[in-house]
């Protein structure tokens, strides 16, 4: 059934008429009018900050919130629709916290034709406490209307995207590195070089036919003065020649520019002249989640299709070596699934099985793992509460570790374009972390994978190099 609204003309409000409005202010309440009204008094948004500033022992809303359930009554309910206001004037008497229970009260008191309208205006709290007290003049409606209540977007909150900004805010502490940018011949993978350049992330060795790649910069308006260019023949010969610069040391990093992915990993795969270590090279995403709290790693969603348990026991150890060097010092793996129990007909869940036994055999080190488990295990808590399943992973999980690449790139893909993700990524393994960039990437998860690559290529100075191969 639709809910109307009906005003109440002028002619049709009486002395005396008045309503009534009940609303329990919740922490979304106030963070929502702090981003409205742009007030962020941290008062409002911290029981320390309310405890030091204004001697109260919880979160205050901001008194205006109270004072705003006047508007609603009034545009609501009395007049209701085609109310104009036209002044009010409030005293506050008592705060609103976090959690109050407030009743809102409007009394007509006054009228005056052709169309204004007082009323004596009260607030209290669940306590009895007058919180605010005063009156409001509107003009009222003089034609009856009587419509269906509109259907407003519904409002959620969500963090802001933080991650690849404190990705990359890391990097201002380390040197550049030396990456070498295989065949960057198009607007998008130069000038991805050229901004990670200048933000100081990286030293581009650009390597590819030397004619093209500035007629590109001439043509987009990208500075690549200073810049050293390797000019090669062709593709191929790019990917060739990058890999040989980042197998003899003069480069720590490899970037793909506007070649196809398969041939520049067809040279890194090569068993004389490629990059290939002991370890399985597999592809990461990092994700900014803005619904999930913290960084999410995916793995396997680039290169390996349906990697075995051998492959998977690689890949999600790359995916915990990356995660330390991310600052996550024990992060938490879920192993997904379909099903969060072992089920011998989905073969996934005996790799989650043999998995987990792994890590508490030492096999797999530096985190928790968990598995099998379903998605909604592994991102929520409360789905793992609903099902019982007790783990420090469940619902707090660092990194997904997927059943195969269709599935990853999948749930990959649809958080970007679902959830507001954003998405940078890297593949590791090889001798030197290498950034897999894609024409939708946006310039920021772009600068994020770049930035990845270079804490990596620092970490492998040392430790990490040792870990890593």
């Amino acid at each position: 059934m639709v809910e109307m609204l009906e005003n109440r003309t002028f002619d049709e409000i009486k002395v005396g008429d008045l309503v009534t409005l009940t609303r329990t202010c919740r922490p979304e309440d106030v963070e929502l009018f702090g981003i409205a009204t742009g007030d962020f008094n941290p008062t409002h948004y911290s029981a320390v900050s309310a405890e030091q500033f204004a001697h109260h022992g919880k979160a205050l809303a901001h008194s205006m919130w109270g004072g705003s359930l006047l508007s609603a009554l009034l545009g609501n309910e009395l007049p209701g629709p085609g109310t104009v206001y036209m002044g009010q004037s409030l005293e506050f008497h008592h705060v609103v916290e976090v959690g109050d229970t407030l009743t809102v009260t409007l009394t007509v008191s006054r009228k005056k034709a052709p169309d204004e309208v007082d009323f004596d205006c009260k607030v209290v709290n669940q306590r009895g406490q007058s919180v605010l007290t005063g009156m409001a003049r509107v003009h009222a409606p003089t034609v009856k209307v009587r419509q269906p209540r509109q259907e407003m977007q519904e409002v959620k909150l969500r963090r802001r995207h933080h991650v690849f900004e404190k990705i990359i805010e890391r990097c201002g502490t380390v040197d550049p590195v030396s990456v070498a940018v295989c065949h960057p011949c198009d607007q998008v993978s130069l000038e991805g070089a050229v901004d990670a350049a200048r933000a100081g992330l990286i030293r581009p060795i650009l390597v590819g036919p030397e004619a093209k790649i500035r007629s590109v910069a001439e043509e987009f308006n990208l500075d690549i003065a200073g810049l050293r260019i390797v000019d090669t023949a062709h593709s191929h010969e790019s990917a060739e020649q990058s890999v040989a610069l980042c197998r003899s040391g003069a480069a720590e990093a490899l970037m793909k520019g506007s070649l196809h992915t398969d041939e520049m990993m067809h040279e890194v795969a090569r068993r004389d002249t490629g990059l290939r270590t002991a370890r399985r090279i597999s592809h990461v995403f990092v994700m900014d989640v803005p619904t999930y709290p913290r960084t999410l790693l995916i793995t396997d969603a680039a290169i390996n299709i349906y990697p075995t348990l051998e492959d998977k026991l690689d890949i999600v150890q790359n995916a915990i070596d990356l995660s330390h060097v991310l600052g996550v010092a024990e992060p938490r793996v879920a192993i997904l699934s379909a099903v969060e129990t072992v089920y011998p007909k989905i073969n996934s869940t005996i790799d989650a099985a043999a998995l987990c036994k792994m890590a508490d055999r030492g096999q797999i080190t530096g985190a928790l793992l968990d598995g099998p488990l379903a998605f909604d295990n592994a991102i929520s808590e409360e789905a793992a509460k609903i099902k019982k399943i007790n783990s420090p992973v469940a619902g707090r999980a660092d990194i997904l570790l997927v059943p195969d690449l269709e599935a990853g790139n999948m749930l990959a893909k649809q958080l970007s374009y679902l959830s507001e993700a954003d998405a940078a990524g890297i593949v590791l393994g090889a001798r030197v972390p290498i950034v897999l960039t894609s024409r939708a990437d946006s310039a920021k998860a772009r600068l994020a994978s770049c930035a990845v690559a270079v804490l990596f290529a620092h970490a492998r100075r040392g430790k990490g190099k040792a870990a890593a191969e």
